[in-house]
């Protein structure tokens, strides 16, 4: 097991699992400058880390993430343009970091998650949350919107509910958000581990570069014309089918065994 001491969040890698935890209770999970420092450091670190294979991204105690600290902002209202474009810069570079890591991100939604909080598990690949979460987009309220998220919320939740939720900043259910496609799956609290548990381990019997192709895949082919998709993934699946894993993986189902990437791994 591997694990790295960092003030604002915990992070340790066990078994081919990096979990990051924001480690800010006190303030139900709330970010500051500190925090996205940090986390814009361990994304980076994981991304060439070829021992890791899966993320995991919660929350310490009864909340994901509360959105941006109240102390924070008291700061931020007397800062220059120039320096408000600088920490803005910062929060993008750290939500696009997540969802281009060529790994897959599980958002583990522990409880509430509002403004940024909601950002974050947008930019994850799979969200599951406790029925007990809720979620809200109520920039608004303060005069502001929901800028650097908006990329990956308006991807996973559409430009009509984008519009209701963003302009209203009402709060929304788990299982409302489930119904939208911020999440999902909703779990009860006490199911939530097993649940993660559960996609982790189908997401380590999948080869690891056939994953990151998968996630190129699906960003590139949503840019595309129909034209454009048929040349690119032709090429995709005939560069993977003659690849040492997928030579491996069709080898390894024809002769009824398990393929290499999953000989070291427990119960899978």
């Amino acid at each position: 097991m591997k694990e790295r001491k960092y003030k604002t969040i915990l992070f340790v890698v066990k078994e081919r699992i990096a979990r990051i935890v924001l480690n800010r209770p006190e303030v139900h999970n709330a970010f500051n400058a500190a925090m996205i420092k940090e986390l814009l450091e361990v994304f980076n670190r994981i991304k060439d880390d070829e021992s890791v294979r899966i993320v995991i991204l919660t929350g310490k105690g009864k909340s994901f993430c509360a959105g941006a600290d109240l102390n924070w902002m008291r700061e931020v209202i007397n800062y220059s343009f120039e320096q408000n474009l600088e920490e803005s810069l910062q929060i993008a570079e750290l939500h696009q970091n997540i969802y281009t890591l060529p790994l897959p991100v599980i958002a583990m939604v522990n409880g509430t998650a509002i403004g940024g909080g909601t950002g974050f598990l947008s930019a994850c690949d799979i969200a599951i949350a406790s029925e007990e979460a809720r979620f809200g987009l109520s920039e608004v309220k303060l005069g502001l919107v929901p800028a650097a998220i908006s990329p990956y919320v308006v991807r996973k939740i559409g430009e009509s509910k984008a519009r209701q939720y963003f302009l209203t900043g009402e709060r929304i259910s788990a299982e409302k958000a489930r119904e939208i496609g911020l999440l999902n799956e909703v779990v009860p609290r006490d199911k939530l581990e097993e649940k993660v548990d559960e996609i982790g381990r189908l997401l380590l019997s999948s080869g690891p570069q056939a994953v990151a192709n998968c996630k190129e895949l699906i960003f590139n082919v949503s840019r595309m014309s129909i034209e454009e998709a048929g040349e690119y993934t032709a090429r995709m699946i005939a560069d993977l089918r003659v690849s040492k894993e997928g030579q491996e993986g069709m080898a390894a189902f024809l002769e009824k065994r398990k393929p290499k990437w999953m000989e070291k791994l427990k119960d899978v």
